[in-house]
């Protein structure tokens, strides 16, 4: 898409779900809950933040959208004369959610949006940085291109492509109150992994991907998984027994990303309630739907990009 200059943008950026069971680093999907930000060229540095994590979260050149912005532009051959953030987060952080992720693409498309010399948002730059500063493609894949993603990494770098989902399909989270660094969480994982374990995994995350486009009613099985989700349940055994339940009762429970949050892919909107009287209390659980567009950007004149 042709872009117009602008001297700023807003900028929609959705939760993400990565592995979704037996497709570890490689599947992603965007969900309705978002961040959404305000970007443009000023003199200095002034970031303003509000929601989720707002007052944890740094105001300096240390926060993950000035960052990735500055590494865009500098991708870009561009020095602007200073940044003025307003960002409202609406993405649970540090549970699993991909919210590093969203924030890695919003400053990259920030900076592509807003350089003068740019007549286009590449998506394909794009996600090559934004997998660059992240570290893998899963997440910052399903944030930018939206629904079903599925993401590997080449000779040219991180390549990624979406499907649509199955309109039946009706994700929901479970959100607890703790955190969990994805690095903790990678640190448990075994450096190798069983031969039969392997093509078990390899065997449902095709079935994977029928279900989510095609079959719902094949998720239970679709989502199963012997590569990464036992093996990180020590670190967060409320997470891995909400699972366990959830699988138990017939819904396609799998951990979100690195954990603890847990999602939910049910095949019928209508089956959303009887998640609920599984999840016990002290977990937020959010009804939500497939952001199936990805990340949106906003020029002043009403032009929207996706």
């Amino acid at each position: 898409m042709t872009v117009p200059s602008a001297a700023s943008v807003r900028i929609r950026v959705p939760a993400t779900s990565a592995n979704l069971g037996p497709a570890f680093d490689s599947a992603g999907l965007a969900l309705t809950c978002y961040d959404e930000l305000e970007v443009a060229v000023a003199d200095g540095l002034h970031v303003e933040l509000a929601g989720i994590g707002a007052d944890e979260l740094p105001r300096d050149e240390s926060h993950l959208v000035v960052r990735a912005f500055r590494a865009a532009c500098l991708d870009l051959g561009w020095v602007p004369s200073g940044l003025a953030l307003r960002a409202r987060n609406g993405i649970p952080q540090g549970r699993g959610l991909g919210s590093s992720a969203a924030a890695v693409v919003a400053g990259i498309l920030a900076a592509w949006a807003l350089c003068p010399a740019v007549t286009g948002i590449d998506d394909e730059r794009v996600l090559t940085l934004a997998d660059a500063i992240e570290g893998h493609p899963d997440n910052v894949a399903a944030c930018l291109l939206g629904g079903l993603t599925l993401s590997w990494s080449g000779a040219e770098g991180a390549r990624a492509t979406s499907l649509a989902v199955a309109p039946a399909v009706s994700p929901v989270l479970c959100v607890p109150r703790e955190t969990l660094s994805t690095h903790v969480a990678r640190a448990l994982l075994p450096p190798t992994v069983a031969h039969g374990d392997a093509a078990f995994n390899a065997g449902r995350a095709a079935l994977l991907v029928h279900a989510l486009t095609a079959a719902p009613g094949l998720l239970l099985e679709a989502t199963e998984d012997r590569l990464h989700q036992d093996q990180r349940g020590p670190s967060m055994p409320a997470t891995a027994a909400l699972v366990g339940d959830l699988r138990d009762a017939g819904h396609a429970a799998v951990v979100s990303g690195a954990g603890p949050a847990v999602l939910v892919l049910v095949p019928r909107t209508a089956d959303r309630a009887l998640v609920h009287t599984v999840v016990p209390a002290g977990w937020e659980v959010l009804d939500l739907d497939v952001e199936a567009r990805g990340a949106r950007v906003r020029y002043g004149d009403g032009a929207v990009s996706s």
